[in-house]
């Protein structure tokens, strides 16, 4: 659809409310999945995107991720005890250092195969029994859910990015297969999740202290079944509301994101600390697009999702868990970011060129 001149304005509005109000109103940082749903019901309303088609997707996408967050709940509940063992063990015999690289490269590389929703989860869950205060959790996660956004690309079955490419280039001239993205990403994922993994091993026990006014995760009480039933409806609530507001965009993406350059493109896929980088990558992406621009724009997308809280399934679910709030995930994760996109840019722009 041709949008107006006011719906642009708008809906550019609304993007650069979605960036700021959650990391600078406390309201809004501890009422961030009520705050997206009605900045993405906004947003369908100003791009006359409303029909049932898309009610049904908002209610339906949700279920399998929630259901997949309430299962491993309940089953974490009732492997608690032994799940502490064995990462207690793994802290006496490797040392937290070497505890803390093996986490993130295992869940990093493993997530295309187990998917990034059960490495998320995997990692929630064990973040809580290390050794680590509560600065220093937040910046193991931000680690690891960068790591894990990289490697789940890698096949079709780690996240949706990745289904949505290899289905879009199925077809000539790519022929896109199982092992398409990694004969294209692989190395670069690769360099990424190990030094992530490097980041992660810097932390040390006891060092970090607690920041101002955090809000400490409550062991004893997280694996209650209201808890976890509350966290799981949470998540829900949250890929619904970045449902309708990742549709709402898309005309917006339309009209200005297919005529950039793949330069400008690199940078504008910082979109996806907020959006869907799915959705992103399905209005880019056509058979007709080149592997150097292909490569630009997938590094762009899945390094945008880890900078902020909705940019990525697993920075939610480790979110939610962990109590993790906006400006604090924003003050670990963004600077991060933007020295990975700069440092990416540089290495692609002359292995590329």
């Amino acid at each position: 659809m041709e949008l107006t001149l006011v719906q642009t304005v708008l809906l550019s509005l609304l993007i650069a409310i979605v960036f700021i109000l959650p990391l600078t109103l406390h309201k809004v940082e501890e009422n961030l999945e009520a705050f997206l749903f009605i900045c993405g019901i906004g947003a369908v309303t100003v791009s006359h995107t409303w029909n049932w088609h898309l009610v049904k997707t908002a209610l339906e996408d949700p279920i399998k991720i929630t259901a997949a967050v309430l299962i491993a709940g309940l089953l974490f509940r009732q492997f608690h005890s032994q799940l502490q063992k064995l990462t207690q063990l793994a802290v006496k015999g490797l040392g937290l250092r070497w505890t803390l690289f093996s986490i993130v490269v295992i869940l990093g590389l493993s997530s295309s195969i187990i998917t990034a929703i059960i490495a998320a989860l995997i990692l929630a869950e064990v973040t809580v029994m290390l050794p680590l205060e509560r600065r220093g959790r937040i910046k193991l996660v931000v680690f690891a859910c960068y790591a894990i956004g990289m490697g789940a690309i890698l096949t079709a079955i780690g996240e949706p990015l990745g289904t949505v490419v290899i289905s879009k280039l199925s077809g000539a001239p790519h022929y896109a297969g199982f092992f398409y993205l990694i004969d294209h990403l692989g190395w670069y994922v690769l360099g990424g999740v190990l030094f992530m993994a490097g980041m992660a091993s810097s932390l040390r026990e006891g060092t970090i202290s607690h920041a101002p006014g955090a809000k400490t995760v409550d062991t004893a009480n997280e694996h209650t079944v209201k808890s976890i039933f509350i966290r799981a409806g949470k998540v829900y609530l949250f890929v619904m509301a970045l449902t309708f507001l990742g549709d709402g965009l898309k005309p917006l993406a339309l009209k200005t994101i297919i005529h950039l350059h793949a330069g400008w493109l690199y940078w504008i896929n910082m979109l996806s600390a907020v959006l869907d980088n799915a959705t992103l990558a399905a209005i880019e992406i056509t058979p007709a697009i080149a592997d150097k621009t292909l490569t630009f724009l997938l590094v762009s997308l899945i390094i945008s999702g880890g900078m902020l809280i909705p940019g990525n399934i697993p920075n939610i679910i480790c979110a939610s868990k962990l109590g993790i709030k906006s400006k604090e995930w924003a003050q670990s994760a963004f600077g991060l970011g933007m020295a990975l996109m700069i440092a990416y840019f540089v290495i692609l722009s002359a292995v590329l060129s």
